[in-house]
């Protein structure tokens, strides 16, 4: 219902298919994700870095597809979105990886390949395992995390930033991004980056929430 409510409020659109969403998270909650884009009819692009978690989801049949190679995603979002295919393809990675591809293919392009975007990593606990910085790969991240958590959370709030200004770019070029109830915005906030809404208080953000804007 969410990312119906969010193609109709956002795209003017009853219909999905062709449209791409991408997302992250596969664990718990936001596992439902790759299953919604798929009811959905839209081409759901969802990173999650822990590949326990893409094997389960897969092996449910909750994920249709696996890749670890970001040119093969991005090959598999064209062809799909090409000819209006439902899919949900999971890439083991993080997703800032795929945020920040995807501005590559804006830049070198001119195509915009997203449409829907947000984002279901743990981040109301960003620093204890709930958000995987983006600079480390998931083992070294958990390594560092139970060694030296000062600079764990300083790479968290380093990618959080990286995070923003790739939705930021997209966004600015049409892309329709929310926040899914999971503090992503608040944390980044905290993290310095720039999510505020421009003529409003600190408290506003930049991007709606699904609850108020999109289910409410």
């Amino acid at each position: 219902l969410t990312v119906l409510n969010a193609g109709r409020l956002y795209l003017k659109a009853e219909d999905l298919s062709g449209k791409v969403f991408v997302t992250s998270g596969l664990g718990g909650m936001s596992g439902a994700q790759a299953k919604a884009a798929v009811i959905a009819g839209c081409v759901g692009i969802i990173a999650e870095v822990d590949e326990a978690a893409l094997l389960k989801r897969h092996k449910q049949g909750w994920l249709m597809e696996i890749s670890n190679n970001l040119d093969h995603c991005i090959a598999r979002l064209r062809e799909a979105r090409k000819n209006k295919i439902p899919l949900s393809l999971g890439y083991h990675g993080n997703v800032v990886d795929l945020w920040e591809r995807l501005v590559h293919e804006l830049d070198t392009t001119g195509e915009l390949l997203v449409d829907l975007g947000s984002d279901q990593t743990s981040c109301h606990n960003p620093f204890n395992g709930g958000y995987y910085p983006v600079q480390l790969g998931f083992e070294e991240a958990k390594q560092l995390l139970s060694t030296t958590p000062g600079k764990f959370r300083t790479l968290v709030q380093e990618s959080l930033k990286r995070h923003v200004a790739a939705i930021n770019r997209l966004a600015d070029k049409g892309m329709f991004f929310w926040d899914y109830g999971n503090a992503f915005l608040l944390e980044a906030q905290r993290a310095g980056a720039n999510v505020e809404k421009k003529g409003a208080n600190k408290t506003e953000f930049r991007y709606p929430s699904y609850v108020q804007h999109i289910m409410g």
